[in-house]
């Protein structure tokens, strides 16, 4: 019986922190990590802030697990299905097409996560600036191993790759700005770029 009880009290604090860090998500993806806090997590998920700050114990322990849980929202809705596609350029594109998903419906309030905080953290050293280009990191390596696959198989000619990633990149956080300013065709006027910097094969 003791276990049992333990058991559920593992679980209902496994759920309050996912309740509290689906909120944490949307307001960093909003106004960024800095304004999400212990305060106004508690008033937006009605839990006490004592409550709130016991599952996180500091300020930067909270914004790393934000971090952490959107990274693993991001996978779950762009790169890991996007896997079901052929390797090479029919990949790239499924990760591109998932990616507009993400960014269209969006999966988070304010857009893009890592586009609504990298800018923000990218000039500050510490923990959260390190986990924020690890997430960039990965996915340009999601990116740049479907254009090496797709250059080995003869689907298109050799290219620049860390260039081209690095413009893919930047082309989607550019798209996640105009989409939040209501630039409906900004993922048409994407693929159209992308498709001119592939190569064709020779």
């Amino acid at each position: 019986m003791r276990y049992e009880i333990t058991d559920k009290r593992l679980l209902r604090g496994a759920r309050t922190r996912r309740t509290v860090l689906r909120r944490a998500v949307d307001l960093a993806s909003l106004d960024g990590l800095d304004r999400v806090t212990f305060g106004r997590l508690a008033a937006d998920t009605g839990l006490s802030k004592a409550g709130v700050q016991t599952l996180f114990r500091t300020k930067e322990a909270l914004q790393l697990a934000t971090v952490d849980f959107a990274r693993e929202m991001f996978l779950d809705a762009v790169v890991r299905p996007a896997a079901c596609a052929p390797r090479g350029v029919r990949r790239l594109y499924a990760l591109l097409d998932r990616w507009a998903e993400y960014a269209e419906t969006p999966l988070f309030a304010g857009g893009c996560f890592r586009a609504a905080n990298l800018a923000r953290f990218a000039g500050r050293a510490g923990p959260v600036r390190d986990a924020l280009l690890r997430d960039q990191r990965e996915w340009r390596e999601s990116l740049a191993g479907e254009l090496r696959y797709a250059v080995a198989a003869g689907e298109i000619a050799a290219l620049d790759i860390a260039l081209t990633v690095f413009q893919i990149d930047a082309l989607l956080c550019a798209a996640d700005t105009a989409l939040r300013a209501g630039e409906d065709d900004a993922m048409a006027k994407v693929r159209r770029v992308v498709d001119a910097l592939l190569p064709a094969r020779r």
